[in-house]
């Protein structure tokens, strides 16, 4: 088992590496904003980290609509050449409202499994069906689009959580403010992410920078650590590739 996760731990790295010289955009932020891609788009994302490796990929079969499948490879000890252990996250996405400046709207996120952020040590390292979970992406426009805030209530249940195997529900949330300076390309990024209740999780901060230099395209590099805490993703590198619209159920674009 250590050396199947140790592979996908390498594969991870490689194809960062193999997608650095083409169209790739990444996201390794915890907060999310309300945008679902148009329909027939599919969206593959990989990071690598100090805590946590991810292979996403999503899929937006019909308009306002996003379906993905995620595996996260875990690294706590900060030995490259153990793992200690994986998670998987199924889930869905609904556009539900855009406004008319098409910087801002709502959305709602759906599915089973927790992200690496919302995972203590030692707990949820084991199959999506253990824990479910929703919340609501809101995204607001500030000064000629300058900033971009996320905010992203939401709640969690786990079957088996602790020591104890007992079931908890959690309220989740999580921030992000986007800055950008001086155009769309750049943009400095902070984070504030963490659970309350039975699942508790410590708050935990992200902050860095993110390149976008068109609407298919995005590099970030990040560092996150819990405020109280050791357990943090630490340094994180990412990138997310788009593919054209090609396949949809209903409303695709015309080529």
């Amino acid at each position: 088992m250590t050396r199947a996760r140790n592979r996908i731990r390498a594969l991870v790295l490689a194809g960062l590496l193999l997608l650095a010289g083409v169209a790739a955009r990444s996201q390794q932020f915890n907060s999310d904003n309300y945008l679902s891609k148009p329909a027939g788009v599919a969206t593959v994302i990989l990071t690598y980290g100090q805590r946590n490796s991810m292979v996403m990929t999503t899929f937006s079969l019909i308009p306002n609509w996003e379906f993905t499948a995620a595996a996260y490879i875990f690294n706590s000890d900060n030995n490259s050449l153990t793992s200690d252990g994986y998670s998987t996250s199924f889930y869905f996405k609904w556009m539900l409202h855009e406004n008319a400046a098409k910087n801002g709207g709502i959305a709602v996120k759906g599915g089973t499994g927790l992200e690496p952020g919302y995972l203590v040590s030692g707990v949820g390292l084991e199959d999506a069906w253990k824990s479910y979970w929703v919340n609501v992406p809101i995204t607001l426009g500030f000064r000629q689009n300058t900033l971009s805030w996320d905010i992203m209530p939401g709640a969690s249940y786990t079957k088996n959580y602790g020591a104890g195997a007992q079931p908890a529900w959690a309220f989740t949330y999580s921030t992000r403010l986007a800055w950008y300076p001086k155009d769309p390309k750049w943009a400095l990024v902070g984070e504030v992410f963490g659970a309350e209740g039975e699942g508790y999780v410590p708050a935990e901060y992200k902050t860095g920078v993110r390149w976008e230099p068109n609407q298919y395209v995005t590099f970030a590099f990040t560092y996150g650590q819990e405020f109280n805490g050791t357990n943090g993703a630490g340094f994180e590198t990412g990138m997310m590739l788009f593919t054209p619209p090609f396949f949809c159920i209903t409303g695709c674009q015309p080529k």
